[in-house]
Parts: structure tokens; C-alpha cells; sequence
């Protein structure tokens, strides 16, 4: 018997008669399985909370035509089901023609947001990390299984149940979670081989056409390599069952917003419910009901406030940003508000329209405010000074201690690797961010890192390392640069952002979040302790002869005073979900 288990028979028959304690009672139980179901199925997590709302919607208007009550989750289960893919079906069509179409090629992987943003949610490490990536790579008919499956593995539905909403028959089912299971497997290797270092010389030249999106195609030519590669064939050891991996994240974190925002519990739904009481369909749930239309129209989409963190069925609520910004009502609250700061003049304008991703926002020139302004130069982008003009002199400010906290700890400080990683820095002082751009492994844009949550003055002071990334690199063809080549892939920054050098030196009086907002192109940022004397020496080292990375000196960007550069994409609000922080700055 699954341990999460259906509404009590009693609950099921008072919703039918449109009960609100009971209609309450059943949406509550039912939510964290259709967003769990529906979260995994889909492969674009922004369409999720849609598909939520409008199965509940289905589940709350057809309930009162449920013949079986024992039936009732085999029925919800379908339902979720048919209505994930009827909203693949219709997204498909609509991406199939004109401008969608074109950029289709250029748009992120949407697979990735589930996996990343559970990884994220979750905080999840080890082969738990590297499971849940793997799912990126099936195909969309295993993911609607998977989904399933995941829950059936920690005993939230029964392999009956399973069947059911897929029409098949126990023995059928059997077979398919098999094969699902040994894709699965074979994903898990290419993750644990792509991330392997040192990297398989033969698996790299195969992805060098690879432009960074997991498929299943991508999952068949790679399968191949990793099974009879002796180097990627050996990843294969220590695996765990993912049955023990997955169990544990059977229901998914809920966003709160999906609570705050419940149409289906709006004043007038119970209404509609009891008339349709009685009125019963056929359906794949086993004499039960289909969704209907309801016969007396529902009233506006109610907002209420949600706390926090609520335990809902047995879920874990987190406050989460409501992912269709086209559907958010306009009295909702926002998902992020601004943090308090030290001065006035350093308040967040979370009214403000948040500019496009990667686009620059321009701020007031200086000269145009009375005195130096703390953020007048943010987002100004530079270009290359001579490689031979050494640099100025650096201004000294106080400096005591900056700690660090993260995830992966690297040398004094912590390494950014995947999409959703942040470090938190504290204090007054130096610190180093370094770069390391992954062009052979997955070219493309480059999503810039962003600073959030600010509270007191950051500065970009300098730039060091020997040479900026779109600086030529020794001995490679004409078009060879730091941030690729046409042999093993480019890696290009949007508009309006500021090319970075090997090293970011920046200085901080306060605290602020760095987040990395990895998509497309591969990259990584070690975060490290550093002093005015480690800077300064950096910078005034000349480029020299026949060298691997020094290509010039380095660049003093402090002025000493508030009116200092401030690093781009820099805001005092602090977002609830790190991995979909805005490409924007926002300091003053």
C-alpha cells in the first residue's frame, strides 16, 4: 500500500457535494502529486505551474462525476498525464512556425530547468546530483515515465496506479520501466564521463559538433563510445541503484505562489462542483470521471498570502517565484522585494522594469549628479588598454577579512561549476574571481554571473591574470582566443556585457551573493581570498616573451572614491531562486 495515500473516502464524497473544508482537504493532499508528476513529465519547466492549475481545475470540476472513490488517484494520475501532453502537443505546433521556429536553435536547453532547478532546491550532491542530470538526457516518453516511476520507487503510488495512467497493462509496464531504466543508466555514465577530468580525447572530438543541449540522439552517439571505451566504460563502478538515489525526492519542493494563487479554491468553486455533482463520464481512471466544464462560471483568481515554509501533504513548500509572468495577476506580490542598505542612496527600485536578459542598463554620467555617486559607472563597458602600458597605481583601501561561504570548496576559497551555484561574501577587503571558460566542452553564450542581495559597497577594482579572454592565445590559429576557436567551439557574451580578464579583482565593504548563471556555454569561477599587495603585484607584472598567458598588464579600474566602477549586473534585491536571477543592475 503507497504510503502517501489517497483522501479518505468520506473527504472524496463531501468534495463531491462541494464541501469547501473537504475540497480544502482533497486540493491539499492532491497538489504535491500533480506538481510532482507534472514537474518531471514536462520537459519546460515554465509551462509547469499552467499545467498545475489547469489539472486541478479538471480534478475540482470532474470530481463530482467520480463513481469509484477508491479510484480517485489512478484517475488524478491520468489526468495529470493527458494534460502534460496535450500541452507538449499544442506548444509544439505553435513552435513550428515563424520566429519561434528560428530561434528554436538558440533558445536554452528547457530540459535543464527541472534538473538544475531541483539540484538547486534541493541542494543535492554526489551520485543524487548526477542521477537527477541524467534525466536531461531521455527522450519525452521516458520522462513521462520516469515521473511516475520515481514516485512508484518510494512507494507514493503503486505500480497499478503506474499502469493505469498509461493505459498499459501491469507486464507492459514492467517491460517499459526496464528499458527506461537502462537509458537511464547509460545517461548517467555520459554525465560522469563528460564531467571527467581528465577528459576521454576520443569522447571530445565526438562532441565537438555537440551543441551543449542533452537529447536523446546526443544520448544514442554517446552511449555508443561509453560502452566500449575502456577510459568512459570504467565510470560505470561504484554506481548506485537509482531506486536508493531517487526515493528520497519523491514529492518535489512546491512553490509557494502555486498555493497563493489557487483559482480552484476561489469563492464559487464549491458551487460549481456541487452542481456538477452527478454528472459522470467515462474516463482511463476506472469508472470515474472526466473534467468537465463546470456549469457556473468561477469568480477572479483569489491571492492570499503564503508563508515560507508550510508542510502540505507531506511536501516541503518553499516561496518560489511564479514562472509565467504573462499570467501573474497584477495585485500579486513580487517574488523578490529590496534589501535594506547602509544609506538611502543605496535603495533597491524594485519598481522598476527589469531590462531583457543580458542587456546593459544605462546609469546618470557622474557629472550629472551633485558629488560622486555610489553605481554611476555600473554596467560601462571597456575595451582592451595596450598590453604594454603598465598600469596605474592602485588605491588602498582598509581591508581587514572577507570570508566565504559555499558549496564546493576550492584552495582558500569555492568554485562555481554548475548553473544555481553561489558563494556569499562577507566583510571588508580584497577577493579574486577567476576565470575558466569551457569552450571545448560546450560552446555558446555565455550567460554573465550576477551579484545580489547587496548590502553596504562593492567595487570592481582592477583586472589581472595576464590577459583579458578575447585576447589571442599563444600558438593557436588566427582565431583562436581564450574563449575558443572554430575547431572546438566559441563561446560569445550577450550584448552589452563587459569582457572579462583571467582574473576579476573586486573589493567589498559589506556582504553580497555571487551567483552563476550557467545555460548554454560551460564555464566556471574560482572565488578567492586576495589583498591590496596580491592585487597590485598581479597587475604590474609585464607581459612577457614566448609566454603560455601573459599577454599584457593588468588594468586599474579604482578610483579611490564612491564613484568607483561597481561590477555589472549588481542589485540590492535578493531573488528567491537563485538560478533564474535577472541579467540587471540595480545599486542606487
Amino acid at each position: 500500500m503507497p504510503r502517501h495515500a489517497a483522501p479518505a473516502a468520506d473527504v472524496i464524497a463531501a468534495a463531491r457535494a462541494g464541501e469547501r473544508g473537504a475540497l480544502e482537504e482533497l486540493s491539499s493532499r492532491t497538489l504535491p502529486l500533480v506538481y510532482s508528476v507534472a514537474a518531471r513529465a514536462h520537459p519546460y519547466r515554465d509551462d509547469v505551474d499552467d499545467i498545475v492549475q489547469e489539472t486541478m481545475m479538471r480534478i475540482l470540476r470532474g470530481i463530482g462525476g467520480l463513481q469509484r472513490p477508491e479510484a480517485f488517484r489512478s484517475w488524478v494520475i491520468t489526468i495529470t498525464v493527458n494534460e502534460v501532453r496535450d500541452h507538449i502537443r499544442r506548444r509544439g505546433r505553435r513552435e513550428t512556425t515563424g520566429a519561434a521556429f528560428d530561434a528554436a536553435e538558440h533558445r536554452p536547453d528547457p530540459a535543464a530547468d527541472f534538473a538544475e532547478g531541483v539540484i538547486l532546491d534541493l541542494r543535492l550532491s554526489g551520485q543524487r546530483e548526477e542521477t537527477v542530470r541524467a534525466t536531461r538526457w531521455l527522450d519525452e516518453d521516458d520522462r513521462e515515465l520516469l515521473s511516475l516511476w520515481w514516485l512508484e520507487t518510494a512507494g507514493r503510488i503503486a505500480r497499478a496506479e503506474l499502469a493505469s495512467a498509461l493505459d498499459m497493462t501491469g507486464h507492459q509496464a514492467a517491460v517499459r520501466v526496464q528499458r527506461m531504466k537502462e537509458r537511464l543508466h547509460t545517461s548517467r555514465v555520459i554525465v560522469r564521463a563528460l564531467a571527467a577530468r581528465p577528459a576521454c580525447g576520443e569522447l571530445t572530438r565526438l562532441t565537438l559538433d555537440w551543441n551543449g543541449t542533452p537529447s536523446g540522439l546526443w544520448r544514442k552517439r554517446l552511449g555508443r563510445h561509453v560502452r566500449q571505451c575502456p577510459q568512459c566504460v570504467r565510470h560505470e563502478e561504484g554506481m548506485l541503484a537509482p531506486e536508493g538515489l531517487l526515493a528520497p525526492l519523491a514529492l518535489l519542493p512546491l512553490p509557494a505562489a502555486l498555493l497563493a494563487w489557487r483559482p480552484w479554491l476561489s469563492t464559487g468553486t464549491h458551487t460549481a462542483v456541487a452542481d456538477h455533482a452527478g454528472t459522470a463520464a467515462t474516463s482511463g481512471g476506472g469508472g470515474s470521471a472526466t473534467a468537465g466544464t463546470a456549469g457556473t462560471s468561477l469568480t477572479a483568481k483569489a491571492v492570499v498570502a503564503a508563508s515560507a515554509l508550510l508542510a502540505v501533504g507531506g511536501a516541503l513548500v518553499y516561496a518560489g517565484p511564479w514562472s509565467s509572468p504573462s499570467a501573474r495577476p497584477a495585485t500579486a506580490p513580487t517574488a523578490s522585494g529590496p534589501a535594506s542598505a547602509p544609506s538611502p542612496a543605496a535603495s533597491a527600485s524594485s519598481s522598476r522594469p527589469a531590462p531583457v536578459q543580458g542587456s546593459a542598463v544605462s546609469r546618470p554620467s557622474p557629472r550629472s549628479l551633485p558629488g560622486p555617486q555610489y553605481g554611476s559607472v555600473v554596467d560601462t563597458v571597456d575595451s582592451a588598454p595596450p598590453p604594454d602600458r603598465p598600469p596605474a597605481a592602485l588605491p588602498h583601501r582598509p581591508q581587514t577579512t572577507v570570508t566565504m561561504t559555499g558549496l564546493k570548496r576550492h584552495l582558500d576559497g569555492y568554485q562555481l561549476v554548475h548553473r544555481g551555484d553561489t558563494v556569499v561574501l562577507c566583510g571588508k577587503g580584497y577577493f579574486t574571481v577567476h576565470w575558466d571558460v569551457m569552450y571545448g566542452l560546450r560552446p555558446g553564450l555565455l550567460t554573465m554571473p550576477s551579484w545580489t542581495g547587496l548590502r553596504g559597497r562593492l567595487f570592481h577594482v582592477a583586472s589581472g591574470g595576464g590577459h583579458r579572454m578575447d585576447d589571442r592565445q599563444p600558438g593557436a590559429t588566427a582565431d583562436g582566443t581564450w574563449m575558443g576557436n572554430r575547431q572546438q567551439g566559441l563561446i560569445t557574451l550577450p550584448p552589452g556585457a563587459q569582457q572579462m580578464w583571467q582574473n576579476e579583482y573586486y573589493y567589498l565593504d559589506g556582504s553580497v551573493t555571487l551567483h552563476l548563471n550557467e545555460t548554454q556555454a560551460d564555464y566556471n569561477l574560482d572565488v578567492l581570498p586576495s589583498s591590496w599587495q596580491e592585487t597590485a603585484d598581479d597587475i604590474a607584472t609585464p607581459p612577457a616573451l614566448h609566454s603560455a598567458d601573459r599577454e599584457r598588464y593588468g588594468l586599474v579600474r579604482d578610483t579611490g572614491r564612491d564613484d568607483a566602477p561597481v561590477p555589472q549586473y549588481t542589485t540590492r534585491s535578493t531573488p528567491i531562486d537563485a538560478g533564474t536571477v535577472p541579467q540587471r543592475s540595480v545599486v542606487s
